[in-house]
């Protein structure tokens, strides 16, 4: 499998992302430079993930500060914990997972590892019964979460206790190169953009470029799915 360049697909999430927060600038009369940021960082570590390639570590890390900054300031304590205390170090565990399966940080590495120009990493599927016992790990998690943040206030406890438990889990799974890890993320994505678009109604700041951000994220998941379905077979 050789090593491409990002598609036209890659380039309209990228583009798309930008200029959403553009216009969105323009429309509101502000400059959120802090959302746009994370949302641009968020859509260019996603895109790369879904090529399978180990740049997406360098923009995640990125995200991943700026979005748990965010989402505390939101009182989304599931998603500033989760961002703060497990995505920042998973970077980093992530980066050396795939180091290991074989993916490469230039091409003149990936010769020498395998002798073919691919830097991508190695994807792999889980066992039915495998994907049974996560399903209901999942549900498990999502409602006992959910019942802390609900005690601790939270204004949104069982959506936020689904994006947190979910994303936990993918984040995990994506380390570990499993190609199940985007039916996760699709649906995390789904409900954060409700979570969010819940927080433009609220007033929130940040809220609208969030909601962009999560869009681009959801149309790149669906895409990491069809993309991963064909790396985890070859």
């Amino acid at each position: 499998m050789k090593n491409k360049v990002l598609s036209l697909y890659d380039w309209f999430l990228i583009v798309g992302v930008i200029a959403s927060n553009i216009i969105y600038s323009v429309m509101t009369g502000t400059l959120d430079v802090l959302g746009s940021v994370a949302g641009i960082t968020g859509v260019l570590c996603v895109v790369l993930v879904a090529k399978g390639s180990i740049w997406n570590y360098l923009f995640g890390l990125v995200n991943v500060s700026l979005y748990a900054w965010i989402s505390y300031k939101a009182a989304l304590y599931g998603d500033a914990g989760l961002n703060a205390f497990y995505y920042v170090p998973m970077q980093f565990v992530g980066w050396w997972q795939w180091r290991k399966r074989g993916a490469a940080v230039s091409s003149d590495e990936a010769r020498k590892l395998s002798g073919e120009e691919d830097v991508r990493v190695k994807a792999r599927r889980m066992s039915w019964s495998q994907r049974l016992y996560l399903a209901l790990g999942c549900i498990a998690g999502i409602v006992a979460v959910g019942l802390l943040l609900r005690h601790l206030g939270d204004p949104q406890p069982f959506k936020d206790s689904t994006t947190t438990v979910l994303s936990i889990v993918a984040q995990a799974l994506m380390a570990m190169a499993f190609m199940e890890q985007w039916c996760l993320w699709i649906i995390t994505n789904i409900v954060s953009v409700v979570m969010w678009t819940i927080c433009v109604v609220r007033g929130e700041a940040h809220a609208g470029v969030m909601v962009i951000m999560w869009v681009f994220y959801l149309l790149n998941s669906l895409n990491g799915f069809r993309v991963w379905l064909r790396l985890s077979r070859d």
